[in-house]
């Protein structure tokens, strides 16, 4: 009991403060020794909720050990005026690339895509010239009245297997 007391006062008494940063999450370090070997731990203390998507990239890497110095109030300011730019280059981009597409006369596409192809879906399933549909398992057409049509020869290779030949087969043209 007494060791947890020790890491629980450990805790709050040799904490430093590093940053803060734009949405109050503040960031400390402490360091302290584990099997002889001195470590430096790093977490964060979130205003509000516990929210792990407010914290700036540059602070998770530094949490991460991925950066050795703490971001600055100045380098997140530039880094943030930077990413605004980006913003403002994207949407001039894209509003270039619509106004080209119109001169061309293609009809700019707005958050939508092309359907699937669905003649090439359709086409799978077989039906014979009047329609009706085709048994699958014996390559027959059936109607209602209960006639059986032969079917035209399917392109599909046929046989029992025991006239099969290694690259003998050749598809239809």
């Amino acid at each position: 009991m007494s060791r947890l007391w020790t890491r629980v006062v450990g805790l709050f008494s040799n904490r430093s403060f590093v940053g803060m940063d734009k949405t109050g999450n503040k960031y400390f370090t402490r360091i302290e020794e584990i099997d002889g070997i001195m470590k430096e731990k790093r977490w964060v203390k979130f205003k509000g909720d516990q929210d792990p998507t407010s914290i700036p990239v540059e602070w998770i890497c530094w949490l991460n050990g991925q950066r050795k110095i703490a971001p600055t109030p100045e380098e997140m300011a530039l880094l943030e005026a930077r990413r605004e730019q980006v913003k403002m280059n994207v949407a001039l981009l894209k509003k270039e690339e619509e106004e080209r597409k119109a001169r061309e006369g293609k009809a700019p596409k707005i958050g939508k895509t092309a359907g699937p192809d669905l003649k090439s879906f359709i086409q799978q399933f077989p039906t014979d010239s009047e329609g009706t549909k085709i048994d699958a398992k014996s390559n027959k057409a059936f109607e209602g009245s209960g006639e059986k049509k032969e079917e035209p020869e399917s392109s599909e290779p046929t046989g029992s297997g025991e006239s099969f030949r290694p690259g003998t087969w050749q598809p239809p043209m």
